[in-house]
């Protein structure tokens, strides 16, 4: 099977030394990388460049991105070629930086363009998050032959609201799986589909899964 996997966080730069991330550190990915290529699987791992996990990466091929822009590139240019798979499991950063306003004397907003480095002389320094674009929703048009598997990290709620969280993500990105976890969810893993879903104790035991559904 010739597969993408996408590990680790993207970011945004407020300026050029100060950037917007997600808490992620590449580890999930990268060694579900690991597994499918000790299986005889071709994988290119794409891997941020803040992951702070220190494993080996055994990939057949190892690519690193920086921002949520960068990652996309990155996708988009398997487009066309022949991938059975995506495993998206990056942690892409949600928000991206709007406008930027400083406050003068009168205490009102005054629209603010960063240099380089932003001096905190400057005073506070009030910034607009916007949205970012959602990489999993455009995965479908480039790959329309490929058997996608999203990731929801769920951090509020219980179990029932991540499984919901996941079959949202299915049906709004039109992906055949997501993998739930996260502090919501609980210990161990699930792999969700608009068919069901069935939890896994461990990342060992969800990596089979997944290599066994494509097979």
């Amino acid at each position: 099977m010739n597969c993408i996997v996408t590990a680790g966080p993207t970011f945004e730069p407020l300026d050029e030394v100060r950037r917007l991330t997600n808490f992620s550190t590449g580890r999930l990915g990268t060694e579900l990388a690991n597994f499918l290529t000790a299986r005889g699987h071709k994988v290119t791992l794409l891997i941020g460049e803040s992951a702070t996990y220190a494993g080996e990466r055994r990939a057949h091929s190892v690519k690193v991105f920086s921002t949520t822009a960068d990652l996309r590139l990155l996708l988009k240019s398997f487009a066309g070629k022949k991938v059975a798979a995506i495993f998206q499991a990056a942690a892409v950063s949600d928000f991206a930086f709007g406008q930027m306003f400083t406050r003068d004397a009168a205490g009102n907003l005054k629209s603010f363009t960063p240099a380089k480095k932003i001096s905190t002389r400057d005073g506070s320094l009030f910034v607009e998050l916007v949205p970012t674009r959602k990489i999993i929703a455009e995965l479908r048009g480039w790959f329309p032959k490929a058997n996608i598997v999203g990731w929801k990290f769920a951090a509020d709620g219980g179990r029932a609201d991540a499984l919901r969280a996941a079959k949202r993500q299915i049906a709004d990105c039109a992906t055949d799986f997501c993998v739930a976890n996260g502090p919501a969810y609980g210990q161990g893993f699930n792999l969700v589909s608009a068919a069901g879903q069935k939890h896994f104790a461990s990342a060992g035991k969800l990596f089979a899964a997944l290599e066994n559904i494509f097979e």
